[in-house]
């Protein structure tokens, strides 16, 4: 029985690569009936993206896809013909939602802007996910992540202070205009079930990743100050360190006692009355660096840890994916999930990002293969 918090939700899926697809994957995720579309000649391109078993290169095995794609039906249509946009039509007349991640001149090409859909629909909520959004000079651009991620301003604040900016690992700002979308088009339903309209929602993902970085934003704005990034000297207490085994954070937190700090790293030479106060530690940052450094390599990461907990110091490990698949904390609350996929055998994903008491998430159902739905989901449709 489905007792999702999206049950009876219907969502047209016209997404692909990462931002898209996970907006509809936490819409299926909670429940929502999502009917991922795909081209009939190759499907989502996420489908050509790693890793892959044995680093062997197939459409139904992409790690991401498979991902992306949990608890959704497949079907495939070619937009581009006559047919294959009447099915579309006639999936959309009892649908509550549709989104899509063309560039924002793609859907108006094929006859299937957001009016011509509304005539069909008038309650739709459809959901546009792009680079840039729906207008504006960038509107037809295509960007990469690493694009995104210059253009945003976090490559600026990200690295070493006497090289070049670098980026974070991954698409991060990806995964922020998907958690964006999903937000946006549950809010417009919320709006349309208060005696509201349907209404198009246009999501940016530049301007998701430009949200997060409000703290530095405001030093702009407020104070006429630009972030930038820090340099090295100091750095023992503000950036991983390297151990006996693996990198410590070694935070002293918010506390202000400097003494018990050089007590917990087991450095006498800390209490020296020229450490005693921040200025006094920033003037002398390089020795401290080297002291702390060398007392690192002493212990593991995880001895560090352990040790530093035991005086409330919140140090961390830094965690590598294989620690993360072993971590005792996820363990305890069952986050990550296992389950079978055809070309694949059993997988093992990440779970919930929230839970809700009342409305689980939903039991997983591996990703569709290409047009697994399609006498299910477009025969249905035109009966």
């Amino acid at each position: 029985m489905n007792d999702t918090a999206l049950k009876d939700v219907k969502v047209i899926d016209l997404t692909q690569h990462i931002a898209g697809p996970y907006c509809t994957k936490l819409l299926a995720d909670y429940g929502a009936d999502v009917i991922k579309v795909e081209r009939p000649d190759g499907g989502d391109p996420a489908r050509r993206m790693g890793p892959f078993p044995g680093h062997e290169s197939h459409p139904e095995k992409s790690g991401i896809f498979l991902y992306l794609n949990t608890n959704k039906r497949g079907i495939t249509l070619d937009l581009k013909s006559d047919a294959g946009r009447a099915s579309l039509l006639e999936l959309v007349r009892d649908a509550d939602v549709l989104v899509e991640s063309y560039s924002p001149r793609v859907m108006p090409s094929l006859g299937l802007d957001y009016q011509t859909l509304s005539q069909v629909n008038p309650r739709l909520v459809m959901t546009s996910v792009s680079s840039f959004g729906r207008n504006g000079r960038y509107r037809d651009y295509r960007a990469s992540e690493l694009v995104l991620y210059a253009l945003c301003g976090m490559a600026y604040i990200t690295g070493e202070y006497h090289r070049e900016p670098v980026k974070h690992g991954y698409n991060q700002a990806q995964y922020l205009g998907g958690v964006a979308a999903a937000s946006g088009t549950v809010a417009a339903l919320l709006g349309l079930w208060r005696g509201g309209h349907g209404q198009q929602v246009d999501v940016s993902i530049l301007e998701c990743a430009i949200s997060t970085l409000f703290t530095t934003f405001s030093d702009y704005t407020y104070a006429g100050l630009v972030s930038r990034r820090q340099p090295s000297q100091g750095s023992s207490l503000r950036y991983p360190a390297p151990t006996k085994e693996g990198y410590i954070l070694p935070t002293p937190g918010v506390m202000g006692d400097w003494a018990t700090y050089a007590a917990m790293a087991e450095v006498p030479e800390l209490q020296d009355p020229k450490f005693a106060t921040p200025a006094d530690r920033q003037l002398h940052s390089g020795k401290i660096d080297d002291l702390l450094k060398a007392k690192w390599l002493e212990k593991t990461a995880e001895e560090w840890f352990h040790h530093a907990q035991e005086w409330r110091f919140p140090f961390s490990p830094v965690n590598t994916m294989e620690d993360i698949s072993g971590s005792l904390q996820l363990e305890d609350r069952g986050y990550f999930i296992e389950f079978p996929h055809p070309a694949v055998g059993t997988l093992r994903y990440p779970g919930a990002s929230f839970r809700m008491s009342e409305t689980p998430r939903r039991q997983a159902m591996p990703a569709p293969t290409l047009g697994q739905h399609n006498e299910e989901v477009v025969e249905g449709a035109t009966l």
